[in-house]
C-alpha cells in the first residue's frame, strides 16, 4: 500500500492523539505534564508535514487542511510553552498539581474544537474550555476580585452558551446536519440565505462577541489578573482567539449573511475605538496588555464582517504569538523599563506635524505596495485601507526618535515598510488560504474608514496637547472605562450575584485563652 494512501487514517488518529495526550495530563505530574506538551507538539509538527505531503486528506469528524494544521501547530505550541512555564512559575504552590490537571483538560478541548468537523462538536468542545477555564481562573480561591471576575466570566459564557444552542437548532432545521462541508455547500446553493439561517448567523456573532470579550461583556477579560501569569497567557493568546477561529471555519455561510457581517463591523470597531483610548490610560502592564486584546479582538471581528478571512487567519496567528509573549515577559519587561526609565532621558514631546508624516508615510507605503499586486481595484483599495490601518496602529512601536523633522521622516518610512510587509503577508496568506467570494459591503467600509481616522485624529490631539480641553474631557471617562463595566455589572449581578468566601475575623493579640489564664 502507498503511504499517502495509508495517510488519511493516520492524519485522523495523530490529530485526535493531540486532545487525549493532554487529557491523560490529568493524571499525571508536574513533570510529565511538561513531557506531554513536548510529544503534544511533535505531534502537530508531524500532522502538519503529513498534511503538506499529502493535501486535501480527510477522515470523518476530523478536519485537516491549512487552517486546521496552522490552529493545531499554534495551539500544541503555545500549549507546551506555558506549560513549561506554569511548572516553574508555580513551583512549591501546593495547588501546582491542580492548576495543571486543569490546563492539560483546558488545552484538551482547544485541541478537539480546532481538528473537529462538526458545529456541534466545536460548540460542545467551546464549552468546556470555558469550563476548565474557570477552574483556572479561580485558582486563588480566596482573593475576593479573582472569584467576581471569573464568576461574571462564567455568566456571560453561559449566555454565550445559549445563544449557540439557538444557532444549533436553526441551522439543523434547516440544513439537517452540523457537517461544516454540508453547512457550506448547503449556503453556496442558497445564496440568499433564508430568514432562519440569517438569525442563525445573528447568534453566532453573539456568541462570538460574548466570548471574544466585546464591549460591554469585556469586564471579566480586564480584571482576571489575579489569576497565574501562565493563565493570563493561555486566555489571551489562544482561548479568547477562539470565536475568530469558528467564524473562519463557518465562513461560506456567515460571509452570505449581511445582517451578521454588519453587526461584526459595529461591535468590532465599537470594541477597538473605545479599547485603544482606554488602554492609554492604565499604569499595569497587564491591564493594558488586557485592554489591549480586547482592542485586538475587534479589529479581528471587523476583518470576518468585511470578508477578509485570510487576513483575519494571519491576524489571528500573530496576535496569539504577540499576547504569548507578552505576558509571559511581562514582568522582566516592567523591569527593564524601570531601569531605562533612570538611565536615559525621557523623549520630548512630539506635535501635530510628526503625526502627519507618519500618516503620510503609511498611506504611501499601502498605495505603492498594492500598485504591484495582481488583484481587482476594489479588493486593492481595500487592501491599501488596511494596510494604512495596520502601519498607523504601530506608530508607537516604530517611533523611537526625538521631535526633529528627521526623526519624523524615520516614522514615516518605518510605517511605510510596514505597510509594504503587511501587503506581502496578504498575498502569501492569500495564496495559502482562498477566501470564500464576499460582496464588499460599502456602509461597512466607510465606517471602518471614518472609524480609525476618528480613533488616529483623537490620539494624535491627546499626544500633542496631553493637557488640552479634548484631554480633560476625556480622561474622566476613560479612567472609568465608559462606565461600561460598571452598568453591566450591576445589571448582571442584581440577576445571579457572586459567592464570595467570608472574610475572617481578626484575632486579637492581646485575646487570652481559658488555657492561658489558668
Amino acid at each position: 500500500m502507498n503511504l499517502l494512501d495509508a495517510w488519511p487514517p493516520g492524519a485522523a488518529g495523530a490529530a485526535l492523539a493531540i486532545p487525549l495526550t493532554w487529557a491523560v495530563t490529568a493524571l499525571a505530574t508536574p513533570r510529565q505534564l511538561g513531557r506531554a506538551g513536548v510529544v503534544a507538539a511533535a505531534l502537530a509538527v508531524a500532522v502538519c508535514l503529513g498534511q503538506a505531503l499529502a493535501p486535501g486528506a480527510a477522515a470523518s469528524g476530523v478536519k485537516l487542511d491549512v487552517v486546521a494544521c496552522a490552529m493545531l501547530a499554534l495551539v500544541a505550541t503555545l500549549g507546551a510553552i506555558v506549560a513549561r512555564f506554569a511548572t516553574t512559575y508555580l513551583q512549591g504552590d501546593p495547588g501546582l498539581a491542580r492548576h495543571l490537571r486543569w490546563l492539560g483538560l483546558t488545552l484538551a478541548a482547544v485541541t478537539t474544537l480546532v481538528v473537529a468537523d462538526n458545529l456541534a462538536v466545536m460548540a460542545v468542545a467551546w464549552t468546556a474550555t470555558s469550563l476548565a477555564l474557570h477552574q483556572l481562573l479561580t485558582f486563588h480561591r480566596d482573593r475576593p476580585a479573582a472569584l467576581v471576575a471569573a464568576h461574571k466570566k462564567f455568566l456571560v459564557s453561559r449566555l454565550a452558551d445559549a445563544s449557540l444552542l439557538g444557532c444549533l437548532a436553526l441551522v439543523h432545521r434547516e440544513v439537517g446536519s452540523f457537517d461544516l462541508d454540508q453547512i457550506a455547500a448547503w449556503a453556496g446553493t442558497h445564496p440568499g440565505l433564508t430568514p432562519a439561517m440569517h438569525a442563525a448567523a445573528v447568534l453566532l456573532v453573539v456568541a462570538v462577541a460574548l466570548r471574544a470579550a466585546q464591549l460591554p461583556f469585556h469586564g471579566w477579560l480586564t480584571q482576571v489578573m489575579e489569576a497565574p501569569t501562565p493563565v493570563s497567557a493561555l486566555l489571551h493568546a489562544g482561548i479568547v482567539n477562539i470565536g475568530g477561529y469558528v467564524l473562519i471555519r463557518v465562513a461560506p455561510w456567515v460571509g452570505a449573511a449581511d445582517i451578521a457581517r454588519l453587526l461584526l463591523v459595529g461591535v468590532g470597531l465599537a470594541s477597538v475605538v473605545v479599547a485603544a483610548l482606554v488602554m492609554t490610560t492604565r499604569v499595569s502592564a497587564k491591564v493594558t496588555l488586557a485592554w489591549s486584546t480586547c482592542a485586538q479582538m475587534g479589529f479581528l471581528l471587523v476583518q470576518c464582517g468585511l470578508g477578509l478571512w485570510h487576513l483575519a487567519l494571519l491576524h489571528l496567528v500573530a496576535h496569539s504569538l504577540y499576547k504569548a509573549h507578552a505576558f509571559l515577559r511581562a514582568g522582566s519587561t516592567v523591569a527593564g523599563w524601570r531601569q531605562r526609565s533612570v538611565t536615559q532621558r525621557a523623549p520630548a514631546r512630539r506635535g501635530r506635524s510628526v503625526a502627519l508624516v507618519v500618516g503620510v508615510g503609511a498611506v504611501v507605503g499601502a498605495v505603492a505596495a498594492c500598485a504591484v499586486v495582481d488583484a481587482a481595484a476594489t479588493e486593492a483599495l481595500a487592501i491599501a485601507v488596511m494596510a494604512a490601518l495596520v502601519s498607523l496602529s504601530m506608530v508607537p512601536l516604530l517611533d523611537h526618535g526625538d521631535a526633529s523633522a528627521r526623526s519624523a521622516v524615520v516614522a514615516g518610512a518605518r510605517a511605510s515598510v510596514v505597510a509594504l510587509l503587511y501587503v506581502g503577508a496578504h498575498a502569501a496568506a492569500a495564496r495559502l488560504v482562498p477566501a470564500p467570494a464576499a460582496a464588499p459591503h460599502l456602509l461597512a467600509w466607510a465606517l471602518v474608514g471614518a472609524a480609525f481616522v476618528g480613533l488616529f485624529a483623537v490620539k494624535a490631539t491627546l499626544l500633542a496637547q496631553p493637557r488640552g480641553r479634548l484631554a480633560q474631557a476625556l480622561y474622566p471617562w476613560l479612567a472609568a472605562g465608559c462606565y461600561l463595566d460598571a452598568r453591566f455589572t450591576r445589571l448582571l449581578f442584581r440577576w445571579w450575584p457572586p459567592r464570595l468566601p467570608r472574610p475572617r475575623a481578626p484575632v486579637s493579640p492581646f485575646a487570652v485563652t481559658a488555657e492561658a489564664r489558668s
